[in-house]
């Protein structure tokens, strides 16, 4: 290829040093190819860091990302990651609203989880879900199926029909009948998805099937040492391959004919390139091609890291809290309550109470804080808050600078609220407080995210989900069409969570363009 002067000539130029972008880099560099990834900001791992988020405390939090079940362990063992991950004994802990009670559900000691009614009909629900993952979780790491060849994998007409062709609200309606139960099901299908109870639409089917298929059986498991952990491994094999990891540097401008223009420090770097892969969003690419948007995501979380002197009481006095804070604890997540937060925030408004999902990461793996923090009793607390989509942050109140200040500080509000309402005692008086003395407080928002990580619309999978197979009229003629990386340039492929089968900590979207470059050598 003809090179202009002043211009570097690479096989691969990666735009984006998340997760994604640095397994892609390590697979082609492994395979004697010449990989420079160009990451924006001052350290790579994108939403998959680590950070010392209170000042003077010396805990390390998962401060975007924070749990991990899509991560094939083909990737693990292709790049001779050292990632350790923990199983949760517990499913969740659910407080009834109102009441003194709650539901447990225990992984290991079924008879502990009180479904009463509702325990056969859970029980085949994720029977269902079980033959989903199982069939379908080998696929992700291979060319896509197509809809019929998916179908036939899986071998389940009834749980095809009830998880992919009809809404998966309705699937959990019919399967259960307590309000508390019912909600608990739905939640995975709106993990950063904006939908309601019952979608006609799908986007929270997809959203579920990929939150119930991870590693063939759905398990979210604890990343020992932080979710920094897992980038910092992908960055070590990255290296030791030979890829080159660059800093600080931005990318300016993409050509359809592999060019690739960066800033890095004071200076305007050019590359020419074989073959360009975008671990940014697809705007974001297209914003650097030049190119029309096309339709900007909608994130609708809010995410809240709270550090505590110890587990909060519980109101349900039955239920250790080592046992309810050890899977996830739903907040105000029945069916009903979830049904009203919906209309609230299509309505423009934030929902009150607040449906929220927590997590503890030190009960599982206490090597993120200190041995003082550990000594001492201090828990971390990870918070995601529901159905707040990032249209809200828009409103005239919000909108724009100090508004976001104002944005932020009302979600944290509610969030503490929601947190307090299933609680024996206020969150708030067990924060400890940093070095500044401010409380161990921090909270994200979509406008966070977009600032911070570029992005759109606080979208944490970077666009709509789509389906992890092709449909049967799709054109897979090429290595980036089979892989579900294809962009409409030939040179420039998807590697982030944009690309079919992206999304969450996984490393599929880079391991698949990857292959997409290599088959088409």
């Amino acid at each position: 290829m003809t090179v202009e002067s002043g211009t570097r000539a690479r096989d691969v130029v990666i735009v984006g040093g998340g997760h994604n972008g640095l397994a892609a880099a390590a697979y082609l560099a492994q395979a004697g190819l010449s990989v420079t990834v160009l990451e924006r900001l001052d350290e790579v791992g994108g939403a998959a860091v680590s950070t010392q988020a209170f000042a003077g405390i010396d805990a390390r939090l998962s401060r975007y990302s924070y749990l991990v079940s899509l991560l094939p362990e083909q990737i693990i063992r292709d790049l001779r990651l050292d990632i350790r991950l923990a199983r949760r004994r517990y499913s969740s802990y659910t407080p009834r609203p109102g009441e003194d009670t709650g539901l447990l559900v225990d992984r290991v000691d079924s008879a502990a989880s009180a479904l009463g009614a509702d325990a056969a009909g859970w029980l085949g629900l994720y029977e269902g879900t079980s033959r989903l993952a199982r069939a379908l979780f080998p696929t992700v790491t291979s060319p896509l199926l197509t809809r019929a060849e998916a179908r036939r994998a899986v071998g389940d007409d009834d749980a095809w029909g009830a998880f992919i062709d009809r809404p998966v609200g309705e699937t959990i309606q019919n399967a259960l009948s307590d309000d508390l139960a019912r909600g608990v099901a739905l939640t995975d299908a709106l993990i950063g998805t904006f939908a309601p109870n019952v979608d006609p639409s799908l986007a929270a089917n997809k959203c579920f099937l990929y939150h119930v298929i991870g590693g063939g059986t759905g398990d979210w498991d604890v990343p020992i040492g932080g979710m920094g952990a897992v980038s910092g491994e992908l960055r070590r094999a990255a290296l030791r391959a030979g890829a080159e990891l660059l800093t600080g540097a931005e990318a300016t401008a993409i050509n359809p004919d592999g060019s690739v223009r960066a800033r890095i420090g004071d200076a305007e770097v050019g590359f020419q390139a074989r073959w360009v892969l975008a671990g940014c969003s697809p705007q974001e690419l297209a914003r650097l091609l030049g190119d029309e948007p096309g339709v900007r995501g909608e994130g609708a979380q809010v995410k809240v890291n709270l550090l505590l002197r110890r587990l909060p009481r519980l109101r349900d006095a039955r239920v250790d809290p080592r046992a309810a804070f050890g899977g996830t604890f739903h907040v105000n997540e029945t069916w009903s309550q979830l049904d009203a937060a919906y209309e609230t925030a299509a309505g423009g408004s934030i929902p009150a109470p607040l449906p929220l999902e927590i997590y503890c990461h030190s009960l599982t793996d206490p090597t993120i804080l200190s041995e003082e923090l550990q000594a001492a009793g201090a828990q971390t607390i990870t918070v995601f808050g529901l159905h707040v989509p990032h249209r809200l942050s828009e409103r005239p109140t919000y909108a724009g600078g100090i508004g976001a200040d104002r944005y932020r500080a009302a979600l944290q509000e509610e969030v503490l609220a929601s947190l307090d309402s299933v609680l024996a005692e206020p969150i708030e008086e067990l924060l400890l407080t940093d070095g500044d003395g401010r409380p161990a407080i921090e909270t994200k928002t979509t406008i966070d995210l977009e600032h911070a990580l570029r992005l759109p619309g606080g979208n944490i999978f970077h666009g709509p989900l789509a389906w992890p197979w092709a449909e049967d009229d799709e054109a897979l003629d090429t290595p980036a069409d089979r892989w579900g990386v294809a962009t409409p340039y030939a040179r420039i492929l998807m590697c982030g969570s944009g690309a079919r089968r992206g999304g969450a900590v996984s490393a599929i979207a880079g391991h698949n363009a990857a292959m997409a470059v290599l088959e088409s050598l």
